[in-house]
């Protein structure tokens, strides 16, 4: 009897997955890379972004360098970049002051991994999440920076 609790609680992590097309998007709430509550509201986002990882981070860099001010808050979309994975010293003194200094663009910290790994997708491509409504209406990922550029710049 004492074995059914600690049996369900082994599981528990394999009862999560991914989002699928038509499920409602969830809000959440993220600081960004000036710890400023980065809120994201399903109703007026259209598109999120998601890099799990380093490389997928280098992909977004690539496609939005030169990119103005305001390029992903004009196309209502929101990055998220999953940081979790990161040394936390590496973050502090250096991910998140180059963030600073370099970045145009906003990007929400998810530093425990609790946004990122629902939206699933390959950690080693930009994950794009298309939304309508407050639901996910398409998904598509981007393996280089070439083809999210041209994506991020249709109307």
């Amino acid at each position: 009897m004492k074995l059914w609790p600690i049996l369900l609680l082994i599981l528990l992590p394999f009862t999560a997955q991914a989002m699928e097309i038509g499920d409602p998007v969830p809000t959440w709430s993220l600081f960004d890379q000036f710890d400023e509550p980065y809120v994201m509201n399903p109703q007026k986002t259209q598109t999120i972004l998601v890099a799990s990882s380093m490389s997928a981070g280098k992909i977004m860099e690539k496609a939005l360098k030169d990119k103005p001010k305001g390029f992903l808050e004009a196309r209502h979309t929101v990055f998220i970049a999953n940081i979790e994975p990161m040394p936390a010293y590496v973050t502090k003194f250096f991910a998140v002051p180059k963030m600073r200094r370099t970045y145009s663009y906003r990007v929400a910290l998810d530093r425990e991994a609790q946004i990122a790994p629902g939206y699933g997708g390959d950690a080693a491509a930009v994950q794009w999440l298309q939304l309508k409504d407050g639901k996910l209406l398409e998904r598509r990922e981007f393996n280089g920076p070439d083809a999210l550029r041209e994506a991020l710049e249709k109307p």
